[in-house]
């Protein structure tokens, strides 16, 4: 009966494709690979949307397009209309239109994004991700399966602005410094991307007090007048030398006045461009064999490199005019040589192993190499999960593992059975509502807006009232209705410890309900913290070939996205919980064996251990006689 009636489940399926309307979300490399399959499957009706542009480092795995695409949009390249999909125009409504949704995205808060719209329309969506060899696939359906935030993401890394302008002890910390310098120097200035020394630092004084005295004496002009980096560069004509001498001399200089720091620590050692340069080191050669940028250089070179982009971003800055400011781009070779010239000379300074360009520039894009071979695969399971589900078969679907080598039972591809939804889900629950611990007289209303609902909660346009009986409206996405409030702390409005707040993003047709928790005994430089998270129901930290549980396209979580984006780029982990963790365990082990086999060998091994220790006991009972 089943043979006989396979042909004619086969026939619906064919003229399921040629009708039904699937939505592809990302054009990149897991995007191009999936629209050749969902073509060559059958399908007829298809609409992508990709809000990048095509850049020279896409072409090497993103075969859709050419060298002559470079610059232009790729969903308008890939024939399809590009689309943004935080606009109004593109809502619940717009995602009901489709009978299936596919993921192929390179950063977390898209990701939120296409998970609530899913959600909230009801229809089945297939997430994805790679990270070089390892790559991953699941089903995401309302009700029956985990959404892609049940389960709490690692947040992207960040460092203490004190460790990154003072005491830096990893080559990420000078990466870091020297990104937030390009900003200061030619960027958008930002007050938390400071680089020179801090002053305020707790660990450069034993007294609290000095400490407290410092911070508030940085903060008063007194009789001298101080300028940006920004403005003292201007006021230099960004002249490299006296830039290098700056950074890389007087601030070193004036750590070292902070002897506390170095109780323990390597002193810094200040670099001279005049005794640089009168030096050997204009003999030094790159160190380490290969292509060019996988040579580290020396430390001549670096400030020839220095001084080199130094002038070329200069001329950029003078050709955009007034006022002008540049955009830090991986991509961007002056911009790239900035950063890689000022990050070694500063790992140098403090005794660090250089890096080459190569790794400067994985490190600076969280860049981990994205590999065509495993963008196919995945895009194959991807189709083959939505065959499943056009043929009414959502109960077979899995999540699947493609690993870097073979599992105990040599396979590649591991299958998890689809986890159910997580009751503590502040998207998917049935009342969604998070704690959020706080200090409501430090912590103003934009910063509520921004950094919270919008940044962690990945909301778009919320609306936010506060649920004092009056239903006071602190929040309006109308614009021009409550900006005045953005300067204002949330005490002023009444709100403290257990104070709730009902969120409303009618975008994503979504609401949540806000706790306050109010302390004053945050950590230095944090904000808030949502209670519950970290670390007791975050998933344990996981090592080898199970790191695939931790995935996006073409990065891990603390990475940014491998593909070049001029727009929002955040880091993101894909699905993972303790279940998860289970069912892979489970099927790494015993994937070739059904159930009751695999307890028939366990009761066997038990058997042997026992006659193990009952020989054990024999020998040491003859051996006491």
């Amino acid at each position: 009966k089943r043979a006989l009636m396979a042909p004619i489940r086969q026939t619906k399926l064919a003229d399921s494709l040629s009708t039904c309307k699937v939505l592809v979300v990302g054009a990149g490399g897991i995007g191009c690979e999936l629209l050749k399959n969902l073509v060559l499957t059958g399908f007829k009706n298809i609409e992508v949307i990709d809000l990048d542009t095509i850049d020279v480092s896409n072409l090497n795995r993103q075969f859709l397009f050419q060298k002559k695409h470079v610059g232009k949009s790729k969903a308008q390249v890939c024939k399809y209309q590009g689309i943004s999909l935080s606009s109004p125009d593109y809502n619940v409504e717009f995602f009901r239109n489709f009978m299936l949704v596919m993921n192929a995205l390179d950063n977390r808060a898209a990701r939120n994004h296409v998970n609530r719209m899913c959600l909230a329309a009801d229809i089945p969506l297939i997430e994805s991700g790679t990270a070089g060899y390892l790559g991953q696939v699941t089903v995401i359906k309302k009700g029956m399966t985990e959404c892609y935030e049940c389960q709490p993401k690692p947040t992207q890394k960040t460092f203490p602005g004190c460790t990154i302008r003072n005491t830096p002890s990893e080559p990420i910390h000078c990466i870091v410094w020297a990104k937030y310098l390009f900003n200061q120097l030619f960027g958008e200035e930002d007050a938390d991307q400071e680089v020179s020394p801090d002053t305020a630092d707790p660990e450069a004084s034993w007294n609290p007090e000095d400490t407290a005295a410092r911070a508030t004496a940085s903060e008063k002009d007194g009789d001298i007048k101080r300028v940006s980096t920004k403005e003292w560069a201007r006021s230099t004509g960004y002249d490299p030398v006296k830039l290098f001498n700056k950074l890389f001399k007087d601030d070193i200089m004036y750590l070292l006045t902070m002897d506390k720091l170095w109780k323990k620590r390597k002193a810094p050692l200040p670099l001279d461009w005049q005794q640089l340069e009168n030096s050997a080191y204009p003999q030094e050669e790159s160190v380490g064999s290969g292509l060019k940028d996988q040579q580290v250089l020396g430390v001549w070179a670096l400030c020839q490199l220095f001084q080199h982009s130094v002038e070329t971003l200069r001329s950029q800055l003078q050709e955009k005019g007034e006022g002008a400011e540049l955009v830090w781009d991986k991509d961007d070779p002056p911009a790239m040589d900035f950063v890689t010239a000022a990050a070694n000379l500063r790992m140098h300074i403090f005794s660090m192993n250089m890096k080459s360009p190569f790794d400067v520039k994985s490190m600076a894009g969280n860049i981990i190499p994205a590999i065509a071979t495993t963008n196919a695969v995945i895009a194959g399971l991807i189709v083959l999960e939505g065959l499943k589900i056009l043929s009414g078969e959502l109960e077979s679907c899995r999540t699947i593992f493609l690993n870097k080598c073979p599992n105990l039972r040599k396979k590649l591809l591991v299958p998890c059975v689809l986890d159910p939804p997580s009751v503590n889900c502040y998207v998917c629950a049935s009342k969604p509502e998070v704690t959020v611990k706080l200090n409501v007289h430090k912590t103003m209303v934009l910063s509520l807006q921004d950094r919270i609902l919008k940044e962690r909660f990945g909301m778009v346009a919320p609306d936010v009232q506060i649920e004092d009986g009056k239903g006071t409206i602190l929040i309006s996405s109308e614009e021009g209705e409550t900006e005045t409030n953005n300067s204002k702390f949330l005490a002023d409005f009444g709100i403290r410890n257990g104070s709730r707040l009902q969120v409303d993003d009618f975008l994503q047709d979504y609401t949540l309900l806000v706790n306050v928790l109010h302390t004053e005994e945050l950590e230095r430089d944090v904000e808030f913290e949502v209670v519950g998270e970290a670390p007791d129901k975050a998933p344990p930290p996981q090592t080898n070939q199970e790191d695939v549980n931790s995935i996006t396209n073409g990065n891990k979580d603390s990475a940014q996205p491998s593909t070049s984006s001029k727009g929002q780029q955040e880091i993101n982990v894909f699905l993972s919980s303790s279940h998860g963790a289970a069912n892979f365990v489970w099927s790494c082990l015993f994937v070739k064996y059904t159930e009751q086999e695999c307890m028939c060998y366990i009761v066997l091994l038990l058997h042997c251990v026992c006659l193990l220790a009952f020989i054990c006991f024999l020998v040491i009972s003859e051996s006491d006689l």
